[in-house]
């Protein structure tokens, strides 16, 4: 085993504490704990299945970002999916996202997150999930299109999490979201309680709302209206001149001890990106973790790094997984450091770039 692979392998690990953490906190609503031992057995086959591809030659990560479609119905600042994943070519059509959710449950990845752009705004993407409940799907929503009817169905598919976009208070989420965008997080998070469905909630932290963000009474108001989930994700300056949105190293190391006290102190679950990745031994993208595909099928290393050389209407899954982009990433000797709470691949772009200009494309056959 080398150094490299250490991240990957200690990411698989740190699944099985977060399925067992589920459990913990869950222990409480016997229907919930229930769901969550069952959610991690489903993830031990999973593992037994990736280590099978293993060992016939294909490397497949636990854990895969899927933007399922560019639209969205609000323009919030700063979206890295407005800003890097615009093209003008169509999205994966229905038909092929099905099958691509049914190649990941059989190639035995656990754990998908959806993000778009507003995947509620994708036709039948709910109809897709619920073929498939072997993989547990995280639902990332700005949550205006959560009515009752969606509400419903997600209340009948437990293995779907919705993870609702709020950036702290009200000033602070309308300010980025658009006016009305925090009263539409509470209404969802009001009808989601209603109906006993765990949900989440996913921050973008900026230097502005990070102390908001953070704060123990922010997030204890948060707890008491159902959220048992928190995803906070460091800014990734991807508009131009904003830099200075990005945490400062004081807040990366404050951040740090916050979420090692919360993990101890609070009934939910935290999940931080880069921060998570840091503690497992560096950046996990390109596969050795998880990847990204973008809402026109490219596969890329992650949703900061917008480079491909394998695309889903052209290839499979099992056959885009053997990418020499993501390969050459992986086997890389460059240290993709995340020290400083800033993605290793977003610092290193260019170099990202080169890889991709120079690895030959895989053409339908």
């Amino acid at each position: 085993m080398t150094n490299r692979d250490k991240p990957g392998i200690a990411f698989e690990a740190s699944l099985f504490d977060v399925f067992r953490t589920a459990s913990r906190i869950t222990i409480s609503d016997p229907g919930f704990a229930l769901r969550a031992l069952r959610l991690m057995r489903r993830q031990q086959k999973a593992a037994k299945v990736r280590d099978l591809w293993g060992q016939l030659g294909t490397h497949v990560p636990p854990f895969v970002i899927y933007s399922s479609t560019s639209r969205c119905n609000l323009q919030c600042a700063g979206c890295y999916a407005n800003i890097l994943h615009v093209a003008d070519r169509d999205e994966l059509t229905s038909d092929r996202t099905a099958t691509l959710m049914q190649e990941a449950r059989d190639l035995g990845i656990s754990v998908m997150l959806l993000a778009g752009g507003e995947p509620l705004l994708r036709q039948h993407i709910l109809d897709h999930t619920a073929a498939t409940p072997e993989i547990l799907y995280l639902l990332f929503t700005n949550g205006s299109l959560l009515d009752e009817s969606v509400a419903t169905r997600l209340k009948r598919q437990r293995h779907v999490v919705p993870v609702l976009s709020i950036e702290g208070d009200e000033s602070k989420t309308d300010a980025r979201r658009g006016s009305g965008a925090h009263q539409q997080v509470i209404d969802a998070m009001n009808l989601l309680r209603g109906k006993r469905v765990f949900f989440g909630t996913s921050t973008t932290l900026t230097r502005e709302n990070f102390e908001l963000a953070t704060d123990e009474a922010h997030l204890r108001d948060l707890i008491r209206s159902g959220c048992r989930l928190f995803y906070f994700i460091n800014y990734v300056p991807v508009e131009s001149d904003t830099d200075h949105l990005q945490l400062s190293m004081d807040q990366v190391k404050e951040l740090e001890a916050r979420l090692a006290y919360y993990r101890k102190r609070l009934p939910c679950l935290f999940i931080a990106f880069p921060h998570d990745e840091m503690a497992l031994g560096g950046c996990l993208a390109a596969g050795r973790g998880f990847l990204h595909i973008n809402a026109f099928g490219d596969v890329e290393p992650c949703p900061f790094s917008p480079y491909s050389d394998r695309n889903l209407t052209e290839v499979s899954l099992q056959e885009a997984l053997h990418s020499p982009l993501l390969l050459s990433i992986r086997e890389s000797d460059v240290k993709l450091d995340e020290t400083d709470g800033r993605c290793a691949l977003w610092k290193r772009k260019d170099w990202v770039q080169g890889l991709a200009d120079a690895s030959p494309r895989k053409e339908k056959t």
